[in-house]
């Protein structure tokens, strides 16, 4: 019978696994730098066979996501920690529902408190693409309401992926949570970061472009863009 400290040294060395921390630990100072998650939450995971590395609780606001690799948590599919510092996060539900149920298409998942996604989230409104680097995501919608702590949260995000599969496999899909923030997964981690970041510039351009005071500009652009591609010939 294998015991506990026999799986956290199976854990320990294991490659595959110790890259995907060095990885987690790595992206979340850039995502923090960035501005595109804050202290105040965010999470980030990543499956690597039948285990999944995710950042711990209060990354952001104890540790303002310095992390060190052995501080990523390993756990298995049921959420039992193996190895790593500190506690699991609420939003974890999330990740963990988020892999079991959309682990053929894509293995790395990001919440993310983006500073301008953040604004849709605020106004409880979804965000149409408008650039040509988001187009491949669809509008991201808002799904309904569940605080982070329980259990709805996790059925909500993954009800609002749901016929997105495509999208995933390509890059990735992203819905944004009411009132807190933005949810991504990418096929692997690396994509859902690139999603990360592309989203919260879409947000951006939209926001600003309220300061140009012309109101049906913003459907002008986008109208044109599209009739650009279409007319477009090698």
């Amino acid at each position: 019978m294998t015991t506990n400290q026999q799986l956290q040294d199976s854990v320990r060395a294991n490659p595959e696994l110790n890259a995907m921390r060095a990885k987690i630990a790595r992206l979340g100072a850039m995502l923090f730098d960035r501005r595109l998650t804050d202290v105040a939450g965010g999470n980030i995971s990543a499956r690597v066979g039948e285990y999944v590395c995710i950042t711990p609780r209060y990354s952001g606001s104890l540790r303002q996501w310095q992390l060190k690799p052995d501080d990523v948590l390993v756990a298995d599919k049921d959420m039992n920690i193996l190895d790593g510092t500190g506690e699991i996060s609420r939003e974890s539900k999330v990740h963990f529902r988020l892999h079991r149920e959309f682990g053929e298409h894509g293995t790395g998942v990001v919440h993310a408190h983006a500073k301008n996604i953040l604004v849709f989230a605020a106004m409880n409104r979804p965000m149409p693409p408008v650039l040509e680097a988001t187009q491949k995501f669809g509008t991201v919608p808002v799904v309904s309401y569940a605080p982070a702590h329980g259990n709805g949260l996790a059925e909500s995000v993954a009800g609002g992926i749901r016929g997105n599969e495509a999208r995933i496999r390509k890059q990735a899909a992203g819905v944004i949570a009411p009132w807190h923030g933005l949810f991504v997964i990418g096929k692997d981690l690396d994509a859902a970061f690139d999603a990360v970041e592309r989203m919260d510039n879409n947000a951006y351009c939209i926001l600003m472009s309220q300061l140009l005071r012309n109101a049906d500009m913003l459907d002008q652009e986008r109208n044109a863009l599209a009739e650009a591609q279409a007319n477009y010939k090698e």
